[in-house]
């Protein structure tokens, strides 16, 4: 595709970028038969390929207008056009750099402004986490459609104390310690099981998404560095004993921890940090293949004659676009689970589409996010399990707020089969 950059984009970081990603598009429009606004609004605009147009012709001069910002507005920003582009056109960057533009040229109603303000600022606050309880303290009490964002309170369990050569670094997030901090936990309990120790920071916070897609640039970039600066002294490589690697069990923030290095690739204070951020970020299921052994080992007594069978309930997966689209990882959470006895499947009818969580898109788009959700419910529905698991917090409130089926992160799943292998194994160990 064919660009001529206005004067403001001319030489511009952002201007060459976009111009390499256009330049890339040759019109084919196999994007558009896996974009799920495409699918539910049929009009092209509301597709990649269609965005694409717009951002080419704000960035080439055009004045955009509130319809331009509706249609890239309700890009979910999947990626999962990028998965079925064959001419490797990176649309999640070329959509920023867009939503940037036009953001700077008009201006939100004084409605959108406040709750976007709202939005970034009360998610990433200390507050949040107090909010949160007081929510769930008078849960019945609040009416449906809220009810359906505050998740009912969970004890999350202790927190592994044993030491570890291996030595692994779990950012906790801005939300899941408040929402669902059995996840964490979980997480810890596992890798604890498998010899690795998880360290705990105070600092840090939110890995910058969530401002990042809200278009606040510049407090989005604030956020990764407060967190490569909590983080630096654990992971820098002349460190005593760095960590072998920034372990993620949101797959929203693993992608925009797996970005820092290109979103702060022009700061010079930070560029060098940001790049070693990203070359040590993993995804949790990235360590299954390494954890297997350890795990087949510790669950191995469950299944012998000594004790009775650990419960593996059937398992639905629901694999998160952060994590098969913007990660491009696929397979590893179903291999794993079947690797350590699991019956896992995902839905037989559109598993690569978005369940329609997409961070805050629920909240600023929430008919297009209902109708997305219902759709992936039902695709999962006919698999008939007993629960269903994800892979980050978002798609797990999301699915949870339309369904009665317990829906779940699939390392809460293995950490409560290690818990009743480990129960098992002590009155057998008592009586040895």
């Amino acid at each position: 595709m064919q660009t001529q950059l206005a004067p403001p984009y001319q030489g511009s970081p952002d201007g060459q970028t976009a111009q390499d990603i256009l330049r890339k598009c040759v019109h084919c429009g196999f994007c558009t038969a896996t974009c799920p606004t495409y699918q539910l609004l049929g009009d092209e605009l509301d597709g990649p390929r269609g965005r694409i147009y717009l951002i080419k012709q704000v960035l080439e001069g055009a004045t955009p207008t509130e319809r331009t910002q509706q249609h890239l507005d309700r890009c979910l920003s999947c990626r999962n056009c990028e998965t079925t582009c064959p001419s490797g056109v990176e649309y999640g960057k070329l959509l920023e750099i867009g939503r940037k533009a036009v953001a700077a040229q008009v201006p939100r109603s004084s409605p959108q402004r406040a709750l976007r303000w709202l939005l970034k600022e009360g998610l990433t606050s200390r507050a949040f986490a107090p909010a949160m309880r007081l929510g769930q303290a008078v849960r019945p009490l609040l009416p449906a459609a809220l009810r359906a964002k505050v998740p009912q309170r969970v004890a999350p369990g202790l927190w592994p104390q044993r030491q570890h050569a291996r030595r692994v670094l779990l950012p906790e997030g801005c939300v899941q310690p408040a929402m669902l901090p059995h996840i964490n936990h979980a997480s810890a309990r596992v890798l604890d099981a498998a010899g690795l120790q998880v360290l705990r920071l105070s600092s840090g916070g939110c890995c910058g998404a969530l401002r990042l897609h809200l278009d606040d640039h510049s407090g989005a970039l604030a956020h990764m560095r407060a967190n490569i600066d909590a983080w630096w002294p654990h992971v820098r490589p002349d460190s005593a004993q760095p960590v072998e690697a920034i372990v993620s069990n949101a797959s929203g923030c693993g992608v925009m921890l797996k970005d820092y290095g290109h979103q702060l690739r022009h700061d010079p204070a930070y560029a060098a940090k940001a790049a070693r951020v990203s070359e040590l970020t993993r995804d949790l299921s990235e360590l299954l293949p390494d954890l297997l052994p350890a795990l087949q080992r510790k669950l191995a007594l469950a299944d012998g004659a000594r004790s009775p069978a650990v419960p593996r309930p059937k398992l639905a997966y629901h694999p998160p676009c952060t994590l098969q689209h913007g990660q491009q990882l696929r397979g590893g959470v179903e291999q794993g689970l079947r690797a350590l006895g699991f019956e896992v499947d995902t839905a037989r009818t559109e598993a690569h589409l978005c369940c329609g969580s997409a961070g805050t898109y629920s909240v600023l788009q929430a008919g297009l996010s209902s109708q997305l959700r219902e759709r992936k419910l039902g695709h999962l529905g006919e698999l008939g399990a007993a629960q269903i698991v994800s892979a980050n917090i978002g798609c797990i409130t999301h699915l949870q707020s339309g369904t009665q089926t317990p829906v779940r992160h699939w390392i809460e799943v293995l950490d409560e089969a290690l818990t009743a292998a480990a129960e098992a194994e002590a009155p057998n160990s008592a009586t040895a």
